[in-house]
This record gives C-alpha cells, structure tokens and sequence, in this order.
C-alpha cells in the first residue's frame, strides 16, 4: 500500500480544486453559450499570487501540464489542415491574409510603441491583436450553424493563412528574445525558419508516407506514438528557437488519413484537459491588482482591433462577391481573440519582456473572447436594423 505524504496530499487536493473548478465553470459557459477560454483565465486569475485562495504545491504541475496543453493545442490545430488545403489557401486567401496582418497587427504594435514599449514587447502585443481564436471561431460557427454559409470559405482561408503566419512569427520572436549580437540572432532566425520551411514542405509532399508509418489499428499504440512524436519534435523545434507549438502545429500538419481521424478521437480530450490547465496557468501569472491600471488600455485596444476584424471580413467577403450581411457576419466572426494570443502572452510573461504585458493581454483577450461570439450572434439582427433604418 502506497501512503501519500503530507506534500503529495496537499498536490492531489489543490490540483483536484482545479479541475472540479474548471469543470464547472465550463459547464457555466455552456449554459451561457460562451467560449471556456476567458473563464478559465478568470479560474487562474482568482487562485494565483493575490488571488482570493492561492495554490502552492500545485503549481509547478499545472505549469507542466500547461506546457503539454500548448502542444497538445497546436498538434490538434494541425489536423484540421492538409497539406492540399494549407497550399489552396494561400493560393487563394493570401490578399485577405495581407490585409488581415497589416490591419490587425499594426494597432497592437504602435500601441506597445506608445505605451513605451520596446520593440520585442511592441512587435509581441502586435502578434496578440493579430491573430483570431481558431478554436473559438471553429466553435461558434458550428452552433451557429454557419458552416455551409457563402462567407466561411473565407473565413477559414483567413484562419490559415494565420496560423501559417503564426509558424513563422514564433521563430522571429524566439530568435528576438534571445538577445545577442544582430549577427547572432539573424543567424537563429534564419535557422529557425529554414527549419520550419524544409519540414513544413516535407509535411505536405510527404505526409501520406508518415502518416502510414505513423498509424496502427491499437489505440494503445497510436497514442504513445502521437504523443512520442510530437514532444520529440517539439523539443527538437525548441532546441532551434523554433517553437515547441510551431513544432507539434507542423505534425499534426503532416497527418492524415486514417491516422488523422484516429489522432483527433484519442487526442481531443487530453487537448481538453491539458489546455483549460494552460489557460488556468497563465492566468496563475497574473497579478489581480495589476488588471484595473490596464483595462481601459485594453478596452481601446478590443475596440481599435474589433473594428479592423470586421473590416478585414467585409472586405475579404467582398472580394469574394458575398452580400453585404454575409460581410458583416464574415468580419463579426473573426473578433474572438483566444488561445494563440495567449500563447503569444505566456512567451512574453516567460521571458519578462515587459511586465504589463501579462495584464494586459488577460483583459485583452478576455474582452474579445466574450465580446467576439456575443457580437457574431448579433450580425443578422444588427444587418435587419441597419436595413429599416435605411428605408425609414
């Protein structure tokens, strides 16, 4: 009989807290019809330092299992894209996606700018007002029910062609972030990407062939194998200032088939469990006194970027030939901000770029991940205003 000492009793009933916790509050956003995400952040907010109960002894699992919960995230977000699809996007989403960049990322890197900001933290909070919440976008458009609407085409191909970006943008910055001499970090940088480019490029024209080898009828076995895999080449990713999420982003790229299919059925609740403790992490690293200074900052920021997203979707879906209420629902839907964007803050809290940047990012994000979904379920009844009042 195994006895439990003092320190692993009081791990097993924090870390038991947080999950009943968490639990709950996804059934609360559930019932709500709101993303789990910002909850979560709330969860992480209330029980870190200066929170109202804070945890000690499990802290460094949650940070460990954070960790497992970003890979996990990106390897899932992998499988959603094949090869095939990765390069028809481009093809025919790349005008939308340089608008997108340049609307979306521009306000989040002269706000980092006028805050006093250097460059890294500047070109960080650019990167978190950019990029959309696949997750969430993925979510509201299924209980929408907007799937086979003209304008989600288009907005997929934005949300490629962003998360194509993301896999060249983490390299950058993890080669920024190590400082050094200008020839030091172009050389780490260029590595960085020389690497993601050659593997992303052996994902698509040889991703049939790993798949296969890849793939075995024993769930057992498939899942050592996913899971072996994918922390090998995100440590591997890591070691060349690549990315650990770029590196599991670039596996589940390369899967597909049978392979693909039996990944996402064996992974999809780990993702579940290891990510809410990803949210829940960042959110340990929070300071609650440190949010009210930032909130109108963030406010401005939410409403500066919500705007650029609607337009980057109306002009995307016009380009398209879509109706103007199926531009407005296109630009709606892509407000939610989410996981990537805290991704993007946990690599700036980890390095301590800059310490508002951590509060910030939380309200930020929480702002959008509410306000995203409430406005995208708002689009036709604020298209049939828009309508009487034009002929009032």
């Amino acid at each position: 009989m195994i006895v439990a000492s003092t320190g692993t009793a009081g791990l097993f009933l924090e870390l038991g807290g947080v999950l009943l916790g968490v639990a709950v509050l996804g059934r609360v956003a559930t019932r709500w019809g709101l993303p789990s995400v910002p909850l979560y952040l709330v969860a992480g907010i209330l029980i870190g330092d200066g929170g109202v109960v804070p945890i000690v002894p499990a802290r460094d699992f949650i940070q460990t299992g954070a960790e497992i919960g970003v890979i996990l995230l990106l390897l899932l977000l992998g499988l959603e894209y094949s090869g095939d699809e990765l390069v028809g996007a481009l093809r025919t989403g790349l005008p939308a996606g340089l608008v997108d960049l340049v609307l979306n990322f521009t306000p989040g890197y002269l706000a980092g700018a006028l805050l006093g900001w250097d460059f890294r933290a500047a070109l960080l909070l650019g990167g978190i007002t950019y990029i959309s919440s696949s997750g969430i976008i993925a979510r509201l458009l299924s209980d929408l029910g907007s799937l086979g609407n003209r304008e989600t085409p288009v907005v997929l191909a934005i949300l490629v062609t962003e998360d194509l970006m993301m896999a060249l943008y983490l390299p950058l910055m993890a080669g920024l972030l190590i400082g050094g001499s200008a020839l030091t970090i172009g050389v780490e940088i260029g590595l960085a990407i020389a690497v993601v480019i050659v593997v992303l490029g052996i994902a698509v024209v040889f991703g049939h062939r790993l798949s296969q080898l890849v793939f075995s009828r024993s769930d057992e076995h498939l899942l050592l194998t996913l899971l072996g895999v994918a922390l090998i080449v995100a440590g591997i990713a890591e070691r060349v200032q690549a990315s650990a999420a770029v590196g599991a982003f670039l596996v589940g790229i390369a899967l597909s088939g049978p392979a693909e299919h039996a990944a996402r059925q064996l992974l999809t609740p780990l993702k579940d469990l290891f990510a809410a403790l990803f949210f829940v992490f960042f959110g340990l690293q929070i300071d609650p006194g440190a949010l009210p200074p930032m909130l109108l900052a963030a406010g401005a920021l939410a409403v500066v970027t919500a705007a650029t997203k609607v337009a980057t979707g109306w002009w995307s879906a016009a380009r398209a030939g879509i109706s103007p209420p199926g531009r407005l629902r296109a630009g709606l839907t892509l407000i939610a901000r989410g996981e990537f964007s805290i991704v993007i803050a946990g690599i700036a809290v980890a390095e301590g770029v800059e310490a508002d940047i951590g509060p910030l990012s939380a309200a930020y994000v929480l702002m959008l991940a509410i306000g995203g979904p409430l406005a995208a379920k708002a689009a036709d009844p604020i298209w049939r205003k828009v309508i009487q009042r034009s002929r009032s």
